[in-house]
């Protein structure tokens, strides 16, 4: 039912005509069980079309009123099947009011729809609670018994929740997506209570399988019950935390390789490889503070100069706790800026003002713009950014260098010249000066002029 809302009803007329609802949508999407029930709920002031047309002669199709009388004029109830006298239409002010038409005349239930889909979904709850009896003979229909375990009538909820309780652990399975999207809901904890309780008592190969379904709440809670359990060995955990683009499933697979006792023997060491040779910073940064429980503080050095300034706090952290010092290691490595341009903002991390920011002053007319980044971010580690001498990179030909510079520079933007700043937000100048030159008018309390002609 991509098509939206008009594919919806469709979709919902097909099934009351009798199509099955395989053939009518995506029974393996619970977006489009969800948009069905809803599509079905919508047509709550037009129960006629819930209903098939009767099929007697002389009796027009699909007119047929929430009552069972016949309807005329739009709203008009002209008389009931057998000549009986009809209920007063509801009015606009009876249905302000919640009343159900005519005073005199108690409401009538409303007609049960002959498709088992479209009842359980309907808008009145007792029709949709004597429609629940029908899902212990379909299967097919458990994902609407999930959606009313949610239901907001409580008869209607207590009983789909009786049901859903009495179906085996494994019958969950195919529903967790759909029981994840409605545990946002107010009443929707009961399904996922019993969908956790079955992942954790369950086969290991369906709580497996689901650590590949492709909505991203139910490979999660797969892999953190498949954690809790056991079920992932070190190696593959680590291989996961490598590989994967979810940051909380990064964390989730690498602490848990990591963990104390988790990796006896010599596999211990590939594990912490595979997971230092990660492209994400948060798994590299997770290896690394491993290193010092595996008592290679050593192997922390050349992550000193790694591309993440997490990382490199945490290769300092284990390198002192092995008896190490980062400071040496920084000052050789940045007489040779070129190889490891990183080694600038280290050097400012735990460097001296007195004896090292002199070294990062030169490196800020190295050719190489990695190396003057870098530099600017030990300087400011430093805290001895001087307005005079950065407000010239506000020009220079990498925009990199123009955004470290704006950032150092930020706070003591109310010092730096207002016409420096007004004659680079010109329109003739490079996007990342304008952009600079305006974030340090805003940081100077001066508002941007308008462009000429603006209106």
């Amino acid at each position: 039912m991509d098509g939206g809302y008009g594919e919806t009803l469709r979709a919902v007329m097909r099934v009351r005509d009798g199509a099955a609802l395989a053939e009518t949508f995506d029974v393996a999407s619970a977006g489009e069980w969800l948009a069905f029930d809803a599509g079905v709920r919508d047509l709550g002031d037009r129960p006629w079309l819930l209903s098939r047309a009767s099929e007697e002669p002389g009796r027009p199709a699909g007119v047929l009123g929430q009552s069972g009388g016949v309807l005329g004029r739009p709203g008009e109830v002209l008389g009931r099947p057998g000549g009986e006298p009809g209920r007063p239409a509801r009015t606009l002010l009876d249905r302000l009011r919640g009343r159900a038409g005519s005073r005199a005349v108690p409401p009538a239930a409303p007609p049960v729809p002959d498709a088992p889909a479209i009842a359980l979904c309907h808008p009145d709850g007792r029709v949709r609670e004597a429609a629940l009896d029908a899902v212990r003979t379909a299967p097919e229909l458990r994902p609407l018994l999930v959606v009313r375990c949610a239901d907001w009538v409580a008869p209607v909820r207590e009983k789909a929740r009786a049901l859903l309780a009495g179906l085996p652990g494994d019958a969950l399975f195919p529903l967790a997506e759909l029981i994840l999207r409605l545990s946002r809901r107010a009443r929707g904890d009961f399904a996922r209570t019993l969908l956790e309780g079955a992942l954790r008592e369950g086969p290991a190969a369906e709580v497996l399988a689901l650590t590949a379904h492709p909505d991203r709440a139910t490979y999660r809670l797969a892999y953190r019950i498949a954690v809790e359990r056991g079920l992932l060995t070190p190696m593959e955990l680590a291989a996961t935390a490598a590989t994967c683009g979810d940051v909380a499933l990064q964390d989730l697979c690498a602490e848990a390789a990591v963990r104390p006792g988790a990796t006896p023997g010599p596999d211990a060491a590939a594990v912490l490889d595979r997971l230092l040779a990660a492209r994400a910073p948060r798994v590299r940064a997770a290896g690394v503070t491993a290193l010092r429980r595996a008592g290679r503080h050593g192997d922390a050095k050349p992550f000193l100069v790694d591309r993440s300034g997490v990382v490199q706090a945490c290769a300092r952290y284990v390198l002192r706790q092995g008896g190490g010092d980062p400071l040496p290691v920084y000052r050789a490595l940045c007489a040779e800026p070129a190889a490891h341009p990183a080694a600038a903002a280290g050097l400012g991390e735990c460097g001296d003002r007195a004896t090292d920011a002199g070294t990062l002053w030169a490196l800020l007319g190295h050719p190489l713009p990695s190396v003057r980044v870098h530099a600017i971010s030990g300087l400011r580690a430093l805290d001895v950014v001087e307005r005079e001498r950065l407000t010239p990179l506000l020009d220079d030909p990498s925009p990199a260098v123009v955004r470290a510079a704006t950032r150092a520079l930020l706070p003591d933007a109310a010092g730096i010249p207002e016409h420096l700043l007004r004659e680079r937000s010109a329109a003739d100048r490079p996007r990342a000066v304008r952009v600079a030159a305006d974030r340090l008018l805003r940081a100077a309390g001066l508002q941007r002029r308008p462009a000429p002609g603006y209106r």
